[in-house]
This record gives C-alpha cells, structure tokens and sequence, in this order.
C-alpha cells in the first residue's frame, strides 16, 4: 500500500526535538521556536531542481547532505550558528528507497551541524526540493556583504573550480577524472566553523555558489568598492591547474559555481588576529587580493592586470549548469 503524505513524514523524517530553543517541532500547523535574548535569527531558503542543480540521476543520500549544505552555506556566511531547518519535497512518486537514502544523506550532515528538522511538506509533482534554514547570531555581529572597505584583504576559504570541474566530468566534457572534484560538487561541505570563527574579524562576507567572480560582485556592489585579485594565488587543485593547462581554460576558477567556499574581507588591523584564530582552530584560508575604492573588479594575471567581468550562474539566463 503506498504510503500517504504524514506516513511518509512519519517514516523518513519527524525526529524528536533537541534544542530547548524549539518549543514545538513537526506535528502541528506550525513549529514554534523561542529566540533567546541577544541574538538575531539567521534565515535561509534554496530551492534545488532536478535538471536545473543537479543531474536527475545524482545518488539520493548525497542530493539530501547537498540540499542541506547550501543552506548551511548561507549561514556560515552570515556568521550564524545552525539550528533549525524546514523541508519541503516535491517528487514524482514514492520511491521508499530513494526517501531512505535521501534521509541518511540529510540526516548524516544535520546531526554533524546540530541542526534540528521542524517541519516541511510533501507533494507530487516533477523532483524539487525545498529546504529552509534557520540560525542564531549575536544580536548586530552578523557578517553582511555591505562591509567591505578600501584597504582590506580578501580571502577565500579553499579551492575553486573543483565543483565546477566535477560538473564537467558527469556531463562527460572532460577526459580528466577526479575523485575529490566529483565530491565537492555533490557533497560539499559547508564552511560552518570559519563562519563563526571570523565573528568580529570579517568585515564582509559572502558563500561561493555562482562563482567566485560573481559573488565577490555582490560585495564590491553592495560595498560600493572594487577588488583586485592575483591569479596566482588563487588556492586550486592540482586536478583544476591540469583542466586548466590542458584547456586553456584560465575562467573556471573564477566562474564556475557550486563551491560553497567563503569569500570575505578581512582588515590589514585585524591580520593577526585573525591568522590567530585560524591556528587555534586548525581552519585555513587564502588571501587572494585587496580591496580598492575604485569600482570593478580587477584581476593580475602573469604580471598583467585586467579587468574582469563578475558574471556566474544565473537563473533565468542562458548559462544553466546542472
């Protein structure tokens, strides 16, 4: 007998409570959260759709640990500790096996974080998934874009264009075949730990979904500032700089989206400190340029300096990925 919507809720999905923030979880209209005093709540909402994020054949338990960690993503990059999440699946049919897979891939990645599912809804229709993320920060510490200032570094927190590579390999555009890049684009890990760690250090700062041009676009504009990178330290893996020798392809670490790496300024005052803390908590990040008052984003590339375009992924535009 197929099973009906609170069934499958039943099933795969409702867990007891584990915050005492949560006053009341799955199982009625609305879950009912408690804010404690001095802090703000961080909230978040992505929207994967098979075909348009990830390849309809993509292994269940990591499209459930994915459909999480963008989320996570989002709150890392607002500084935000993880707490709650909502989830909203939209699926063709029941398929029970693909629920428990699906479910140990989100479940695995929830439990690491300390986050808590309060609630969600199922319905029939072409696969999507929905997922709404909830966290807590310092009431006025949370990392914004609109910080950014003349004179301070920029850094991100590790390798790009693996996940864009990865993406290369499942379509079959590429001979190379790589282990770690087919991981980062479908089980990243998000940058939770360094999003809290650069509370009161960062002055800025953004997740790398749609690129790392694109992004860092989103600071400068909502900074009113420019940047200036150096190619040459960027932090790539030896499978990209082999994509990139082989190809020709210099852009890919620069455009390619799905890293979920973090990008954020840092002031030249604040270095030590930060650099610190880093060695305390066995994190790493790369400093890859400054920011400048002049609009634009700027690239040195072999001793030459260009300007460069922030484009990245858009949805409704003719650059879709899967």
């Amino acid at each position: 007998m197929a099973l009906g919507e609170f069934d499958l809720l039943r099933r795969f999905f409702i867990r007891p409570t584990r915050h005492p923030e949560t006053t009341l979880g799955i199982g009625d209209d609305c879950a009912l959260l408690r804010c404690p005093e001095g802090f703000e709540l961080a909230v978040t909402t992505d929207t994967l759709v098979a075909g348009a994020h990830f390849l309809p054949e993509v292994d269940p338990e990591s499209l459930g640990h994915k459909a999480l960690a963008v989320n996570l993503s989002d709150l890392a990059a607002m500084g935000a500790e993880p707490k709650w999440a909502m989830l909203a699946l939209t699926l063709p049919e029941v398929d029970e096996t693909w629920l428990e897979a699906f479910g140990r891939g989100f479940f695995a990645l929830a439990d690491r974080q300390g986050m808590e599912l309060i609630g969600g809804n199922t319905t029939r229709g072409p696969l999507s998934i929905t997922l709404q993320a909830m966290g807590l920060v310092p009431s006025g510490g949370a990392l914004r874009r609109s910080g950014a200032r003349p004179g301070n570094l920029v850094y991100v927190s590790g390798p790009l264009g693996s996940a864009g590579l990865g993406l290369k390999i499942r379509l079959g555009e590429t001979e190379l075949e790589d282990f770690e890049a087919l991981a980062r684009l479908e089980r990243p890990e998000p940058c939770v730990p360094l999003g809290l760690a650069l509370r009161g250090i960062a002055c800025a700062c953004i997740d790398v979904s749609d690129g790392l041009a694109a992004d860092l676009g989103h600071i400068l504009e909502a900074s009113k500032v420019g940047a200036l990178l150096d190619f040459e330290r960027l932090p790539l893996t030896e499978a990209v700089r082999r994509y990139i020798a082989g190809t020709g392809d210099w852009t890919l670490p620069l455009t390619a989206g799905d890293d979920y790496e973090l990008c954020f300024t840092v002031p030249p005052a604040k270095k030590n400190q930060f650099e610190q803390r880093l060695a305390e908590t066995g994190l790493s990040a790369a400093p890859i340029g400054r920011i400048e008052a002049e609009p634009g984003l700027k690239l040195r590339k072999e001793g030459h300096i260009v300007d460069f375009s922030p484009s990245g992924y858009e949805h409704f535009r003719r650059n879709g990925r899967g």
